[in-house]
C-alpha cells in the first residue's frame, strides 16, 4: 500500500462529499475500479480503518502542499486558473471534542479558559450558521478553521491555509497571498 494510493482515495473520499473514513471504506469496497484506479490491489483486502487514520496522522502537511502548489501551477499553464478575480474564505472544522456534542450539559463549555481534553491544541471559534442578512445566527465551536483562497472564475482552490478556530480571515490574508504570490504571480489581482 502506497502514499499515492493513500491520497488518491483521500481525494475520491473528498470529491465525493463524504465526512468519515468509513464512508470512505464503504465506497472503495463497493466500487473496486475506483480502488483499482487509486493504486490499491483489489486482489487483496483493502487497507482497515486505522490504516486510513494512520496514515492522515502521520502525514507531512509539506507533502500536501507542495502537491497542490504543483498542481495550481499546471493549472496556470494550462490556462484554466486566472488569478485576475480571487476571494478569499473560511470553513470551520469542529474538534473531536465532547465539548462539541449539542448534547453536551457542561457550563463552561464554550468559556475561554477551558481545555478540551481530546484535543488540547483547538481553539474556540464562531461562525455564521446561516447566510441571510436578517437572519443571522452564529453557532460557537472548538476546533480549527481552513481558509481558502479560490480563483472566482473557475472555482478552483489556489492555496489554503489552516489554523486554530479563532483567528479571523483578514489576519491571514497577507500571508496566504505572500505565499500563493511566491509559487503563482497573482495577475491584476484585487486586494
Amino acid at each position: 500500500m502506497g502514499r499515492k494510493a493513500m491520497i488518491c482515495a483521500f481525494n475520491v473520499m473528498k470529491t465525493e462529499g463524504f465526512q468519515m473514513i468509513t464512508e470512505l471504506l464503504d465506497y472503495l469496497n463497493n466500487n473496486l475500479l475506483t480502488a483499482h484506479y487509486c493504486g490499491f490491489d483489489i486482489a487483496r483486502p483493502l487497507p482497515s480503518y486505522w490504516s486510513f487514520d494512520r496514515f492522515l496522522k502521520n502525514l507531512d502537511h509539506t507533502i500536501l502542499s507542495n502537491l497542490m502548489k504543483t498542481q495550481v501551477l499546471i493549472l496556470a499553464e494550462k490556462g484554466i486558473v486566472d488569478t485576475s478575480f480571487i476571494g478569499l474564505d473560511s470553513t470551520p472544522i469542529s474538534a473531536n471534542t465532547t465539548l462539541n456534542n449539542p448534547k453536551s450539559f457542561s457550563r463552561d463549555k464554550f468559556k475561554k479558559g477551558t481545555i478540551p481534553a481530546n484535543d488540547s491544541d483547538c481553539k474556540i471559534g464562531v461562525h455564521s450558521a446561516s447566510n441571510q442578512i436578517n437572519e443571522r445566527k452564529f453557532n460557537f465551536y472548538w476546533g480549527y478553521k481552513n481558509h481558502v483562497l479560490v480563483d472566482c472564475i473557475s472555482g478552483l482552490a489556489l492555496a489554503e491555509l489552516t489554523t486554530t478556530a479563532n483567528v479571523a480571515d483578514p489576519t491571514v490574508a497577507l500571508n496566504i497571498f505572500a505565499d500563493t504570490h511566491s509559487f503563482l504571480p497573482l495577475r491584476n489581482a484585487l486586494f
